[in-house]
């Protein structure tokens, strides 16, 4: 198959193309030709788009797609599906499925399952034996079989000495320790963000202390163990400077923030929808400030989705009693943008969804003459509103059907593939 895309901004740091306006010709899966006004000698699919925009497929390092075991919340397939349409090309999913993916045979299935899908997909293997945080599964094994990383996902872990000899154990072949942190002794049973809304709302509240404690605790082990860390679901002011600190003392450490972080604060909760239930919570405007702060500056690495789809039966209940979590991949970049625009570059923005992942990961790739045709087409300036309709997942859990957005994912190239939103 061959596809020209015509007259495309790319927006790539790392390529000597980044910024410039081009056409590029795609061959059999890679870029063939970068150019100005190509000319089509061999009946290729032309792609155009006012504003088109194209940069290196975006990747989110934080998915959970609920195969196998939770198929009624999601499939590989539909998560693949709800991906691509978000203008996503890799994604990292969690091991939280039924059974705990733990072991060789179960990475093997996640990627054979995903291997004809236009969106690699890259399993995560736990690190703690049914993501319980007592004894080390087996990431050796699984890192042979293909898991790119070892996370407990939202399953964080109260045992500090397990995560010790979890990134003493990974230094032997350069693995990857994800971690959720979050103190759950001090969390409870907390609904959201402890403060004056919760007072107000009459809900069980959860302290930012819960989070700054184990982002706390997390970077001194790493500091002993001279590990390699990634910090997921970062929401505070206080973790961003306590992760900013630890890189200017040259730790190897990266985070993330989720997208409706980025945009949502704890007052969205005030009419109690379930939608609005997440983990880690909604929290202050002054945390929101900091937060995009982090990604101009380069503390914070990656925006993440943290697609967590749910059934009604999980989300259709008293706020206190329902699960937390909601879908993202759909409208990720769109709520990055819309939250980051005239505050963050675009190419930082593009930064932190596309370079970053794959330098934390080890799959850096860039747009360039012979690579891999690995890309997003995007237009940074359309105004969409995000309908019912959109949503490709199986599970409907988003507060943002009816938002109005600024950016949107036009479609993806991907190992031969091409798909057009």
């Amino acid at each position: 198959m061959e596809i020209i895309i015509r007259s495309a901004r790319i927006v790539d740091t790392g390529s000597a193309f980044h910024n410039q306006v081009k056409d590029i010709l795609i061959s059999n899966g890679k870029i063939k030709k970068i150019g100005s006004k190509l000319q089509n000698t061999s009946k290729a699919k032309e792609v155009k788009a006012d504003n088109l925009h194209v940069s290196l497929g975006w990747f989110d390092l934080n998915t959970y797609l609920a195969d196998p075991g939770y198929e009624q919340k999601e499939t590989i397939e539909t998560g693949c599906a709800a991906a691509a349409f978000g203008g996503f090309t890799h994604i990292c999913c969690m091991p939280n499925t039924q059974p705990v993916t733990q072991t060789k045979s179960q990475i093997e299935y996640v990627l054979r399952k995903s291997a004809n899908e236009i969106v690699s997909v890259h399993p995560l293997g736990a690190v703690s034996e049914n993501t319980e945080g007592y004894n080390l599964a087996e990431m050796y094994d699984m890192h042979g079989a293909g898991a790119v990383a070892f996370s407990d996902g939202i399953k964080p872990s109260a045992n500090a000495g397990m995560i010790e000899r979890a990134l003493l154990y990974v230094k032997a072949f350069d693995g990857l320790i994800m971690n959720h942190a979050e103190e759950k002794s001090i969390s409870k049973n907390g609904s959201m963000n402890e403060g004056a809304t919760s007072t107000k709302l009459g809900l069980p509240g959860a302290p930012a202390l819960a989070e700054e404690i184990a982002v706390n605790r997390d970077l001194y082990i790493l500091e002993y163990t001279e590990s390699k860390l990634h910090l997921l679901d970062v929401s505070l002011r206080r973790s961003v400077e306590l992760i900013r600190a630890a890189k200017k003392k040259g730790l190897k450490i990266s985070s993330s923030v989720n997208a409706y972080n980025l945009m949502l604060d704890e007052t969205a909760v005030g009419n109690y929808k379930t939608n609005f239930k997440v983990n880690p919570h909604l929290r202050s405007k002054e945390d929101i400030a900091a937060l995009i702060k982090g990604i101009a500056d380069g503390t914070i690495d990656t925006i993440t989705s943290a697609h967590q789809p749910h059934d009604e039966e999980c989300k259709n209940l008293e706020f206190d009693k329902a699960d937390f979590g909601m879908i993202g991949l759909e409208t990720s970049f769109a709520v990055s943008n819309t939250s980051l625009k005239d505050k963050v570059e675009l190419s930082k923005i593009i930064e932190t969804i596309s370079n970053n992942p794959r330098r934390i990961i080890g799959l850096e790739n860039k747009i360039e003459e012979g690579a891999e045709a690995d890309l997003t087409l995007f237009n940074p300036e359309l105004k969409w509103i995000f309908a019912s309709s959109n949503i490709k997942s199986k599970s409907k859990n988003t507060p943002f059907v009816g938002t109005s957005f600024i950016g949107k994912a036009l479609g993806v190239i991907n190992k031969g593939k091409l798909q057009l939103n």
